[in-house]
Order: structure tokens, then C-alpha cells, then sequence
């Protein structure tokens, strides 16, 4: 019983992380079309704010969920109005130029902080479940992804931005006849969802450390995720998440990391196969 529990809170865990680090790109990629390719790199910065934070004083709850966001909110917001901005609707043109950001990002932050890992120490200790320690932090991580997918759940249903937000994408020509700034939306939008993917790289940082490439292992994830769940942002994100999340781990306990990896490539593959436009293309299909 007590290795059931501790598996239920692993595979809650992993499913967590994968929301977590998904939601993001779900916003930008959902709403505005945008194949943002330095989205992991998103992530790592978001680390990299949170460590540094710390390392200058700064609470590490406060620099995980407060600063890393704002800063990497605050980088979005710049990257959509000096480069994305100019590339709505050219796809190829849109994955050059995140694709050049990402290898760029990764340069810069290599030479500022070099090729090591670094990272902070988990807090909150840990717990027994029988005979097995736990971190605790994994449950105030399946905490986070819970509260952000319930937040970004409401802000769209429930609040005049969302409701903004959502008309902007659809139907710009129209937004902008009833007096709303179509451009200011895509800027807000984008800056939200980098702000998700830098609160996400600050949450995990203290599980997976941080590197300049760490963005590669999240990249591919991520997308797999999000086209996985469909079109719907949030009901997406948690199915797609909840499915690969519990393969993955499933696998990796049965397995290997290196076999849980894989098998979360190939449910991927094969739920494709099956619902072309995901999870939400064929059922949820009126949820957000």
C-alpha cells in the first residue's frame, strides 16, 4: 500500500511537471499560432532568474514565484514586439526566428553563466510514507500546476481580459471595429504566456537544476503536450498532461528513465495517430 501511494504521488508529480511546463506554450501556441521554438529556453531563463534572485537575497519563494515570472514576462513582451510582432501568420518565417532566439539565448547565457548546473535546494523537507521518504516539494509542485491551470481556466471564462483575449485571436478585423487594440492583445497575450513558462522554470528549478541547453529536454515535451491536447488551452494541457504524464512514469518505474522516455514518445505517436487534431478535437470540444 505504501508503494502505491508513493507511485500515485510520482505519477501526480509527473504530470505536474508536464502541465506546468506545457501551459505556457499552450497560450501561445493555442491562441496565437505562434511556434515559439525558444520556449524552452523560456523555461531555462526562468531559472536562471530564480536562482539569482536567491543568490542576492531575495526569499526563494518570492524569487521562484514572483520574480522568475515577471522577469521572463517582461522578455516575452520585448521578443513580441521586436520580432514576433512582424511575423503573424508566416509560420516558417516565425520558427527561423525563435529558432535563431533559442541558439542565441543559449549563447548568451553560457557565457554569462557558464556550462555548469546550478540550482537551488528544494525546501519543505521531506515526509515518510512507510518506509519511503518523499520530498515534499513534489506535492507543492502538483499544488502549482493545480492552482495555474485553474487560474488561466478562469481568467479566460470569467474575466472581460480572457473574454478579450479569446475575440482577439479569433476575429481581429472585428476586436478592433468594437474599439480593442488588436496588437496590444497579441503583446499582453505573449507576455502571459512566457510569464506561465518562467513561473514554471522557477518551480522546477530546484528539482532539475538549470543549464543553458536544459531547454532542449523541455522543448519537445512541451509540444508534444500541447498538439497532443488540442485546441483547447486548458482541457488540453491537463488531459495531454494526465495521459503522458502517467506513461511516463508508469514506464519509468516498470523500466528505465531512458524506456519511460520513450514510451511517452510513443503514446504520443500513437494518440496522434488516433485523434489527428487531439484530445479536444474530438472530445471537450466546447471547453477552454
Amino acid at each position: 500500500m505504501d508503494l502505491v501511494a508513493l507511485l500515485a504521488i510520482q505519477v501526480l508529480y509527473a504530470i505536474a511537471s508536464l502541465a506546468l511546463i506545457s501551459v505556457g506554450l499552450a497560450i501561445i501556441f493555442g491562441m496565437m499560432k505562434v511556434i515559439n521554438l525558444a520556449h524552452g529556453e523560456f523555461l531555462m531563463l526562468g531559472g536562471y532568474a530564480a536562482i539569482e534572485a536567491n543568490r542576492y537575497g531575495i526569499n526563494i519563494w518570492i524569487a521562484m514565484l514572483v520574480v522568475a515570472p515577471l522577469v521572463v514576462g517582461a522578455i516575452g513582451a520585448i521578443v513580441e514586439r521586436t520580432i514576433i510582432r512582424w511575423l503573424y501568420g508566416r509560420m516558417i518565417d516565425t520558427m527561423l526566428a525563435t529558432w535563431g532566439l533559442s541558439l542565441f539565448l543559449v549563447g548568451l547565457t553560457t557565457a554569462v553563466f557558464g556550462n555548469t548546473t546550478v540550482g537551488l535546494s528544494a525546501p519543505l523537507g521531506s515526509f515518510e510514507i512507510g518506509s519511503y521518504r518523499v520530498s515534499a516539494y513534489t506535492l507543492f509542485v502538483i499544488a502549482v500546476a493545480f492552482v495555474t491551470l485553474g487560474g488561466v481556466l478562469a481568467m479566460l471564462r470569467f474575466t472581460r481580459l480572457g473574454l478579450v483575449a479569446r475575440g482577439a485571436m479569433q476575429n481581429a478585423n472585428m476586436a478592433a471595429a468594437l474599439g480593442v487594440n488588436p496588437n496590444r492583445v497579441y503583446s499582453v497575450t505573449f507576455a502571459a504566456g512566457a510569464a506561465l513558462t518562467g513561473l514554471a522554470g522557477g518551480v522546477l528549478a530546484p528539482v532539475s537544476g538549470v543549464f543553458p541547453t536544459i531547454g532542449v529536454a523541455y522543448v519537445a515535451k512541451s509540444f508534444i503536450t500541447v498538439i497532443g491536447g488540442g485546441a483547447a488551452i486548458v482541457t488540453g494541457t491537463a488531459t495531454a498532461s494526465a495521459l503522458f504524464g502517467a506513461v511516463n512514469q508508469l514506464a519509468t518505474y516498470a523500466t528505465t528513465p531512458v524506456f519511460g522516455e520513450v514510451a511517452l514518445l510513443a503514446a504520443a505517436i500513437v494518440l496522434i495517430r488516433l485523434l489527428p487534431q487531439g484530445i479536444t478535437g474530438r472530445f471537450f470540444r466546447r471547453s477552454l
